[in-house]
């Protein structure tokens, strides 16, 4: 299982959110290029980046910054905003190898399958943002988590398994950004109902033991974010390539 660094961009400077909240953001006084940096050479080989600004505009606003990150050697997996054809073709033409598409995946899933067509199912991640209701029900949170979509999450990753969409990104909204652990009942609820999905668990990392225990739910890499950046999780753990 591989661990991916994070890099969520706004104005062009490093921040976290707590939950998807742009009232939470926290600066860190990096620049992006050179935290990537530092991440290649820690070992990574992934890097998942998120244009925070251009997904709350409904477009990639920062594709400058992405080019300049997408030349760390890393390769880059990115979103934020994708909402047409032509995003995708701007973001691998800025370098991005993978592009995550989520609300637009959710809301028109004929787009997205269309996509899959054009583009190839290696160039293409869903990211499929869970919040669970009051009613006991995981619903996708889109628009930069601002809304809930109703749709069935379940049939809808059907769907694109059997158009042959390969990865997958699943954040637990409630657990982004607050240290509070991954959740693992639902990582291990989606990798053994879809086996066929290279699923990436993101948020909640807190240290080595959060990654140790994402190993044992059947996911193939999990994604890292603030407990890289503040050194719960040491930069070292980025050269591990456990099964």
């Amino acid at each position: 299982m591989n661990i991916i660094p994070a890099i969520d961009l706004r104005d062009g400077r490093v921040v976290r959110l707590r939950q998807g909240d742009f009232a939470q953001a926290r600066v860190f006084a990096h620049d992006p290029l050179e935290l990537a940096t530092r991440y290649a050479r820690a070992g990574a080989d992934w890097l998942h980046l998120v244009d925070l600004d251009g997904a709350r505009a409904a477009q990639p606003l920062q594709l400058a910054s992405i080019a300049r990150v997408a030349g760390s050697g890393l390769r880059v997996q990115a979103g934020g905003g994708v909402r047409t054809r032509g995003d995708v073709q701007r973001l691998l033409d800025a370098g991005v190898e993978r592009v995550v598409v989520g609300s637009v995946a959710v809301r028109t899933p004929d787009a997205f399958v269309d996509w899959l067509h054009v583009f190839g199912a290696g160039r293409l991640c869903l990211a499929l943002d869970l919040r669970l209701g009051e009613d006991g029900r995981w619903r996708p949170a889109v628009d930069a988590w601002q809304s809930t979509d109703d749709g069935d999450y379940a049939a809808l990753l059907q769907r694109f398994a059997d158009a042959g969409l390969r990865h997958v990104l699943t954040t637990d909204v409630a657990h982004d950004g607050m240290a509070a652990g991954p959740n693992l009942a639902l990582y291990r609820l989606l990798a053994a109902r879809w086996p066929s999905f290279a699923w990436i668990a993101s948020g909640g990392v807190r240290d080595l033991a959060d990654v140790t225990a994402l190993r044992g739910t059947g996911v193939a890499a999990c994604v890292a974010g603030t407990a890289l950046l503040e050194g719960s999780l040491p930069l070292e753990a980025l050269c591990s390539r456990a099964a």
